[in-house]
């Protein structure tokens, strides 16, 4: 088992940076728009602000996590928005419904349309955490499987998190 997980790293890691690149690199100026873009929408679509918050995406062995919190824990309000957004968005990607990242991202975000059509393949738990909350994916099924480790790889590059896109066993 450990070795087709590892096996599914590598085009994990091409899909995550192919989503950020065309037939040419983008230059620093035209990546830093298009970061800033995504935070900008981002702070629409979730309701906190991106520099104030961070986000964290981990790929396990059973589906992943997404992990969002306030980097100062006296800010209680993006606290607040964060437990506000993060159970709205286990409800909805539960309902095949991936609206909201495709927002925050302008375009469709990889592993999305079989998230959708598998919807009933895969759980989505919303956790409170002292900083925020977080959104634990789980999936036995393996075409699910691979598609919530492309979506959290995707998320990974996108949101600049530096997070690991290897597979590992969850805690």
């Amino acid at each position: 088992m450990r070795l087709a997980l590892v096996a599914l790293g590598l085009p994990l890691l091409v899909a995550a940076g192919s989503a950020q690149q065309s037939s040419a690199p983008q230059s620093a100026a035209s990546q830093a728009a298009h970061h800033a873009a995504v935070d900008a929408r981002g702070a629409r679509v979730m309701g906190f602000d991106q520099q104030r918050t961070v986000h964290h995406f981990r790929l396990y062995e059973d589906g992943g996590t997404i992990d969002v919190a306030v980097k100062d824990p006296a800010n209680q309000d993006d606290r607040d928005a964060i437990r506000q957004h993060l159970p709205h968005i286990a409800r909805l990607f539960a309902d095949g419904r991936f609206d909201a990242p495709m927002l925050v991202h302008a375009t469709e975000v990889p592993g999305t349309p079989e998230l959708a059509r598998l919807k009933a393949a895969v759980s989505y738990v919303y956790v409170e955490t002292p900083g925020g909350a977080r959104v634990d994916i789980v999936t036995t099924h393996p075409e699910a499987l691979a598609a919530v480790h492309r979506f959290l790889a995707f998320q990974i590059a996108d949101h600049r998190t530096g997070d690991a896109t290897t597979v590992a066993r969850r805690r």
